[in-house]
């Protein structure tokens, strides 16, 4: 038989209610948001990169032979890659900053410190973040919409191309069913060809350069609105940290004589 001796039981106690604490204390909806972030962004990032790729080697092989045509927009893509990288660097960076602002202007963890005091300095950076987190929701929202117009032309090409293989088709020239990229001004109009036909253009749909590139797209947008989603959150939490940092203020003016 063996004896427990009452100092263990009173330091699991002890131990157990810290870590109550500790879990207190943790910024849930920051990490929720931090976690959504890095996910979204990576695959808005990733995916994104790897598609606008594959659309160059597209047009390059199939809607526009002569280098000229296509090199302004060969250009804005490689520009729009580098961004990307620029991107991912500043939301790993500030996801990181908002979940510890997160941790230190919770309540929970004002709780636990006493000692805690607000600052002029400490409510105006609080004050930023809220400001710079509206900033960029707003901003990722225009850049959830873009997202979306790749795959709404890579939809419409897939849409043809399941166009030909229908029966209503055989009743036609299949030839006559095409797909103008100069319409959507991707090109000019004075390139060659220009335009996918037919069997060309099925061919086209079938390849796995074309069906990876639509996914891509898709799970690129997908990232996005993840990222907005995460936005959001954040613009809650940091609003409430910005709120409770001008109780506490008040409370400390109101406690302090």
């Amino acid at each position: 038989m063996t004896d427990t001796h009452p100092f263990s039981s009173v330091f699991a106690s002890g131990c157990f209610e810290c870590c109550i604490k500790c879990l207190g204390g943790v910024p849930y909806a920051s990490l929720v948001a931090t976690i959504l972030c890095f996910s979204g962004v990576a695959l808005f990032c990733g995916c994104g990169h790897v598609a606008l790729t594959g659309t160059v080697n597209i047009l390059e092989n199939h809607f526009s032979k002569m280098t000229a045509d296509h090199e302004m927009l060969t250009n804005v893509i490689q520009l729009m890659q580098y961004v990307i990288y620029g991107i991912a660097s500043f939301f790993f960076l500030y996801g990181i900053i908002l979940l510890a602002e997160g941790f230190y202007t919770t309540s929970a963890v004002k709780e636990l410190h006493s000692e805690f005091k607000t600052t002029i300095c400490g409510r105006c950076i609080s004050g930023m973040f809220v400001f710079l987190t509206y900033i960029l929701g707003v901003a990722w929202l225009g850049v959830f919409g873009f997202s979306a117009v790749p795959v709404f032309l890579f939809y419409n090409m897939w849409s043809t191309c399941a166009a030909i293989k229908s029966p209503v088709a055989n009743l036609t020239n299949i030839d006559s069913i095409c797909v103008d990229v100069r319409q959507y001004g991707i090109i000019p109009w004075n390139a060659t060809p220009g335009k996918a036909c037919g069997t060309t253009l099925s061919d086209i749909c079938n390849s796995s350069e074309f069906y990876l590139s639509y996914h891509l797209y898709i799970v690129a947008c997908a990232g996005a609105g993840a990222t907005v989603i995460a936005l959001l959150i954040y613009m809650m939490a940091t609003t409430y940290n910005f709120a409770v940092l001008k109780f506490k203020s008040r409370e400390d003016c109101c406690t302090k004589f």
